[in-house]
């Protein structure tokens, strides 16, 4: 988040009426720090860059973002812009630690409370499918924080695939972690059906389409998934009802009961846009 003592130290450097057009808030992806900038600011951006390095001495590097998560590898576009010229980095979270590249791979420090909140939802023995796995930070966190028998985590882009198999021997947990590449719509019913307890499909862009193959990935019996997705909303008490209606829509008849365990607002992503999670339990 942005601090008072990094505005003050900006305006050092560029003037108070320009430090106050700076965002409210920015992240840090270990020992990067990412922001966006208005275009008043960015013939500052150097300014800006050793404002944060000067208030945040965990940051070494700092990038510009320029560009809104999209396409299938979910990837932005990133700017240096100050300190030590890399995009590759080590995030510590949860007990556990994630080597990545964020020009290559998509990871969101906000999610960090999302990923334990799952993890304690975890029952020993359970099988757990995560369709859209990244780096392998969910996987991984419900490995190390959970006594889960087997997570099978899975995503498609191949740098994302080639980080999380490393991740998963730099946490130790390679015997309970399989990491697969490909599209989980595709892997699910060919070689995931009808093995996992609980599903977790923390790719909002992707979860609508892709609800029949989770369902598909549940044991006979049934199941949990945890789905993740993006709504906009003038009030953000009516986020859990509207997303409720509309995953129950997609579920349709391909099961014969479902019911809403827990839901909540993760968080806001943009005026009156926010990120939603409902955890669903489906019987059959």
């Amino acid at each position: 988040m942005i601090r008072g003592g990094f505005r003050k130290s900006l305006s050092e450097l560029i003037g108070e009426e320009l430090a106050s057009l700076t965002p409210r808030s920015f992240d840090v992806v270990g020992n990067i720090a990412i922001i966006k900038l208005p275009e008043s600011l960015l013939p500052h951006k150097q300014a800006v860059a050793k404002a944060l390095m000067s208030i945040n001495r965990q940051i070494r590097t700092v990038l510009l973002q320029t560009s809104n998560v999209n396409g299938p590898f979910r990837l932005r576009k990133l700017g240096w812009i100050g300190g030590i010229r890399t995009w590759e980095t080590v995030h510590k979270e949860n007990g556990c630690v994630f080597k990545l590249d964020l020009r290559r791979v998509y990871f969101s420090p906000r999610l960090s409370y999302e990923r334990m909140r799952v993890a304690r939802q975890v029952r020993p023995g359970e099988v757990i499918v995560n369709m859209f796995a990244g780096v392998g930070c969910f996987s991984i966190v419900i490995s190390k924080n959970s006594r889960a028998e087997k997570v099978y985590s899975i995503d498609i882009n191949p740098e994302a695939w080639r980080y999380a198999k490393s991740n998963v021997l730099l946490n130790r947990v390679k015997d309970k972690i399989k990491v697969l590449l490909g599209d989980a719509d595709r892997i699910v019913p060919s070689v995931l059906k009808g093995i996992a307890h609980r599903v977790v499909m923390p790719l909002p862009m992707l979860s609508d389409k892709s609800i029949p193959a989770a369902v598909e990935a549940l044991r006979p019996e049934g199941g949990i998934i945890h789905y993740y997705t993006h709504l906009s909303a003038d009030r953000s008490e009516v986020l859990v009802h509207s997303a409720w209606i509309k995953v129950r829509s997609l579920i349709g008849d391909s099961v014969s009961l479902i019911d809403l365990k827990e839901g909540r607002r993760v968080r806001s992503i943009g005026p009156r846009q926010y990120q939603v999670v409902l955890d669903i339990q489906v019987r059959r």
